[in-house]
This record gives structure tokens, sequence and C-alpha cells, in this order.
């Protein structure tokens, strides 16, 4: 096959998002063949599996890698390792996702949300190179966050699901949220379904100076403010369709949360924060390319066992 490598392991990547799944081959970070699908009901998972039965029938790969929104059970102990949580999205809650591809494939498979697979890409290969402490945020069909601490995605009880953290309102703000399990969350403020509800146009109509963007930048702001202080992130990167389609945002929301946070870090005024808290350096390359580094790993410790 053109553009292989030699020594680098031939890796199947699965990134499933709010709005598409894309299906990615790749050797190392370079990206050989692509399908994508409209994330319908979870028989998507079947067109999947189907495309990647077809690359493994011309070059068998080594590994696989799923990198899934969530809420995804993560715990390699518990019985719904690999089962989506209790998603809005109709269908898919407590669907098999791992069990589908370990069913079919005989690789090793690695599975993780696909805010972790994007920011370990990231950390590898785009903005958070050198960097111990970073995270990956998405603002999109909804808002996720992905954080990694020396190399490695942070889990516990389940991973970071800060989409829906709570925010300070802004004053005369009365939209309820569109969330259906917390309403006003950050998710139901500015992810898709949020702002398709509480703006006048479609986002993709709205000029860059209607002033609704000077909103939507003071709610994030209020939630990459309480990152800041939380978790300390040597860079945070911002991606997802609402970012991609309005870059002007980040700016903006470096310089809001420079004034939330008052001067108490001493260091962090809106210029530095516009180093800190930037786009993908893989552009939207990050979510597949996250999910080929989870194969990639996965590999790597089926050859270490």
């Amino acid at each position: 096959m053109a553009g292989m490598m030699v020594g680098e392991p031939l890796i199947a990547g699965i990134e499933l998002g709010g709005t598409k799944c894309i299906a990615t081959l790749a050797q190392g970070r370079v990206i050989l063949q692509q399908r994508r699908w409209p994330t319908g009901t979870p028989d998507t998972l079947n067109l999947i599996s189907d495309a990647l039965a077809q690359w493994a029938e011309q070059t068998p790969f080594a590994a696989i890698g799923i990198a899934s929104f969530g809420p995804l059970h993560l715990d390699a102990r518990a019985p719904n390792f690999g089962h989506m949580g209790n998603t809005p999205k109709p269908g898919w809650a407590g669907c098999d996702i791992y069990g589908h591809f370990a069913r079919r494939f005989d690789v090793p498979i690695a599975i993780d949300t696909d805010v972790a697979g994007a920011a370990l890409a990231e950390g590898m290969w785009g903005a958070s190179q050198d960097c111990a402490v970073h995270a990956y945020a998405t603002i999109g069909t909804g808002v996720g966050l992905g954080v990694v601490v020396n190399g490695q995605a942070v889990h516990g009880h389940l991973h970071p699901e800060a989409g829906h953290m709570r925010i300070r309102r802004q004053p005369g703000d009365q939209f309820a949220g569109a969330c259906p399990s917390h309403g006003d969350c950050l998710e139901g403020l500015v992810g898709g379904p949020g702002l398709a509800a509480r703006l006048p146009m479609p986002v993709a109509e709205m000029p860059d100076d209607d002033p609704h963007w000077d909103q939507i930048a003071g709610d994030i702001a209020e939630w990459t403010t309480m990152l800041i202080l939380a978790l300390s992130p040597e860079r945070l990167v911002m991606g997802g369709g609402v970012i991609q389609a309005r870059p002007k945002l980040l700016p903006l929301i470096a310089g809001q949360s420079a004034r939330l946070l008052n001067r108490y870090i001493e260091d962090l005024n809106a210029p530095a924060l516009e180093q800190l808290i930037v786009a993908p350096g893989l552009g939207a390359d990050a979510g597949p390319l996250g999910a080929i580094l989870l194969g990639q790993q996965a590999a790597m410790t089926r050859g270490d066992g």
C-alpha cells in the first residue's frame, strides 16, 4: 500500500462523534484511508465494522483504537466495560461498543472517550507537545473534556464529564438550557442543540460581529476559568464544530477568562491565555488521530505482554 513505512504497524481507528463517525486506517500519524458516516442508530457500528473488514482483507491491521462520545464505562474489571452510559442520543444508552468490535476482530482493541483520544494525540503530535498537564475540550454537538497528566488520560469513577458542569449565568440570560439531564449546564447552553434553541438564526448564518458571540464566549470563559483553577493545565486545546466554524471565539474566550481570573494567577493575562487556550495543532485530524494513537497503545501493550 502506497505511503506505508517500514516498522510502523498498520492501525485502524474509529472516532464516534455526536454527528459523524470516522473510520481511519493509518501508519504512524500518516492517514492512508478514511470513511465517514452520520451518527445514526447503533446499527452504524455494523457499517464501520464492515469497512474495517474490507481493509483487513487487503492489508491486515495490528490493532483497533476506539474514541467515542460518552459517557463510557471504562473500568476494564467491570461487566459493562466498553458500554455506553446514560447518553441522551437515542438508542445508544447501554450499547456495547467495545464488544461489537472485539467479537468481530481478533486484534488488540483500546477504547476511550473521543476527547481523551484527541487530548492524547495533541500531546503526542499537536499543540500540547511537551506539556505534562493538558486538556482537550470540544464545543460541538455536545461539550466534552479530556484531561492528560504525564501522558495518561485521566479516569476515575468514570472519566471527566466537565461539559455538564453548571456555570455562573450572565446577567439577564433567562435561557433554560437544552440539556435533557441538567438544563443549563454548559453543554445545555453552548452545545449544538442549545445554540440552535437560544440564537435568532442558525449558527452558520450569524455574522462575526453579532453580539451573541460575546455572550457565548462569556459562558465558555466561565468554564475555562474553572478548568484553569482546578486543573492548572499548561495547554487547553479547544476544538469541535463551533470553535472550528468561529475561530474568533478563542481570543474572546481568552480575554474574558483573563477578566474573570482578575490577576489572581499573575502571569495569566490575556496575551498569555491566548497561548494557553489554543486551537488543535492537528486541526480536524485530532479526533481520528486520537483513535489511531489508542490503537497504537493497544498494539504496544499486546507486544509487551
